[in-house]
């Protein structure tokens, strides 16, 4: 009974959130290793690329700045990603289950996305001002697309039999699209949802660089007129490391949400 309770989704996904976070571990270890040892033994001069012991001093010697800018930045990105998933999740359904509705809507859809980032970026400063609702917005912006288009595409892709077979139960409507419909669609969402968060992490930086005291995309830019290298690369590394965390924190919830399939990597 004891090993048949453990053997349970919950305790599958919190196996493999374990060995992925070890994963993760093990190869920054090792790509740190490398970056060292590298740039010491063919002597890398330092304006191109510093140790990787002179970028966690830069880290070391000021934490602040580097602390509130992944707390800033991280909060736009979730706050960005949370909204467009959303979006992007209500007009997929919406444009599923009203082919008029996405016929009249979606070019628009598309259109948006042929405008720069930078450009857009511009325009919602202006609107918004530099505050945080101005990198949540552009957040919002490059994560609600691809989310639109994979819900669409998934409630599309069930098999027909399927339906059939619950419609001959008396399922319609609510009860097909909760029972089979969206629940067949998980796995194709979350790779957009995967994608979208770190589309969002982009949208924050970017939002940062049109003005602001403080952030990830902020410290970027002051490293990078000062040509402070390893504080340029400490904020590289600690955007990756935020990027890295929120993707793994996705695909955790998804281990837990369609745990009756194989992730979708």
């Amino acid at each position: 009974m004891a090993s048949a309770a453990l053997d349970t989704p919950s305790h599958d996904a919190a196996t493999a959130d374990r060995g992925d976070a070890l994963r993760m571990t093990l190869t920054v270890l090792g790509l740190g290793v490398a970056w060292e040892a590298l740039v010491r033994g063919f002597d890398v001069p330092a304006y191109y690329l510093p140790p990787l012991s002179a970028v966690l001093q830069a880290v070391w010697a000021a934490p602040g700045p580097f602390v509130a800018g992944m707390l800033r930045t991280g909060l736009e990105t979730l706050l960005g990603f949370a909204a467009g998933a959303a979006f992007g999740l209500a007009s997929g359904i919406l444009f599923a289950h009203a082919r008029l509705i996405e016929r009249m809507f979606f070019p628009f859809f598309v259109l948006s996305q042929s405008v720069p980032v930078i450009a857009f970026g511009a325009l919602i400063v202006i609107w918004f001002g530099n505050g945080i609702l101005a990198k949540v917005a552009i957040a919002f912006y490059l994560t609600f697309f691809p989310v639109t288009v994979s819900t669409v595409r998934g409630l599309a892709s069930v098999d027909p039999q399927q339906i059939a077979l619950l419609r001959s139960f008396g399922a319609r409507g609510r009860k097909l699209f909760v029972s089979l419909r969206f629940p067949a669609a998980l796995p194709l969402i979350f790779v957009s949802l995967r994608l979208g968060i770190s589309l969002s992490l982009i949208g924050a930086i970017v939002g940062e660089w049109f003005g602001d005291t403080v952030g990830l995309g902020v410290l970027l830019l002051q490293a990078m007129f000062n040509e402070q290298m390893p504080r340029l690369w400490a904020a590289i590394l600690l955007a990756a490391v935020l990027g890295s965390g929120l993707y793994l924190l996705v695909t955790a919830v998804e281990r837990r949400v369609v745990w009756w399939r194989e992730e979708l990597l």
